[in-house]
């Protein structure tokens, strides 16, 4: 993993605040150089002019949303800055507002080169703390990207009162309650919290939060959003459990936004983690289990008309 260069994808509605905290990001005394691209819907490109440009090179892709018909340039893109490898620490990709986040992440999996020399390091999303309660009502996008954040930039929080900001937490919580969120004005956060958060490994989530796959965290759901966390108190058979992950995700993949899972195979001495984006799974065994630790596994879903119960049946029948 470690000469894998990190990627963040930057995600929010429109007018949340994007562009603000790239610039941010770009011009700030932090010593790292980072490879930015940026796409935008429409065919003239307006966001590159507004990225300061510090040292950076900016990579735009018009006419087209980045998660549906430029993907193709961002494999491009990514696989043209490979070659240049050495001169930059980490790649940053701004979305259009309108970009659900799931088809940029699995591009990090799918594509065998892309996913060989980058890691998907967390997708960040930028909330306008005014106008995100709105948006959920009326913007599917906006509720993708909430509940496919790992970290959440909740910001213009001067513009609305402390009772207003509870309440659209409340609703962030809602859809996920798994994200790390940060209150801030004009995007103005420490780097490290957006940078370098290793957040899309679980490993490293739980290490932070233990509680993170609790029972009694999947009381939060929004109106069409869940989350579902199942736990055995020991090992699973990997025979019964590949089979049923993956008929499941090529079954509800639409439905399900996010997996992810650290599982305790039999016979096996090493961690199995495991993580999903829609019908795309990737996997692999990590460290060992330490001595004397219980082998637990617990895995969560997110997204939309999740059938709790059965997917709780499913996975306990895969226990050893």
């Amino acid at each position: 993993m470690s000469d894998k260069i990190p990627v963040t994808v930057l995600t929010g509605y429109l007018g949340a605040g994007k562009t603000t905290l790239l610039n941010r990001i770009l011009s700030e005394p932090h010593g790292q150089k980072f490879a930015v691209v940026v796409n935008e819907f429409g065919e003239v490109g307006i966001d590159n002019e507004l990225v300061v440009g510090a040292d950076e090179e900016v990579f735009e892709m018009n006419n087209g949303c980045i998660c549906c018909t430029v993907r193709g340039d961002l494999i491009r893109i990514i696989d043209g800055l490979m070659k240049r490898k050495g001169q930059f620490d980490a790649i940053i990709v701004e979305t259009t507002g309108l970009a659900d986040p799931a088809p940029v992440a699995q591009t990090f999996f799918m594509d065998e080169d892309v996913a060989e020399k980058t890691r998907l390091d967390a997708v960040v999303t930028v909330a306008d703390a005014k106008w995100l309660t709105e948006r959920l009502k009326d913007a599917p996008e906006a509720k993708n990207q909430i509940a496919f954040a790992d970290v959440i930039i909740l910001n213009k929080t001067d513009l609305v009162t402390p009772e207003e900001l509870a309440a659209v937490e409340g609703r962030i919580r809602a859809i996920n309650p798994y994200a790390t969120i940060h209150r801030t004005q004009r995007a103005a956060v420490d780097i490290a919290d957006v940078l370098g958060r290793n957040a899309f490994d679980l490993e490293r989530v739980l290490e932070i939060e233990p509680a993170f796959l609790e029972e009694g965290h999947h009381h939060h759901h929004d109106e069409d959003m869940q989350s579902v966390s199942i736990t055995i108190p020991g090992e699973v058979d990997p025979a019964r459990f590949m089979p049923w992950v993956n008929e499941l995700v090529q079954r509800e993949g639409p439905n399900i936004l996010r997996s992810k899972g650290i599982l305790a195979f039999k016979d096996e001495p090493k961690r199995f983690v495991f993580q999903g984006v829609h019908m795309i799974l990737d996997g692999n065994l990590t460290q060992d289990w330490k001595a004397g630790e219980k082998r637990t596994s617990k895995i969560v879903f997110i997204g939309r008309n999740l059938d709790r119960d059965s997917l709780r049946k499913g996975f306990l029948a895969c226990a050893a």
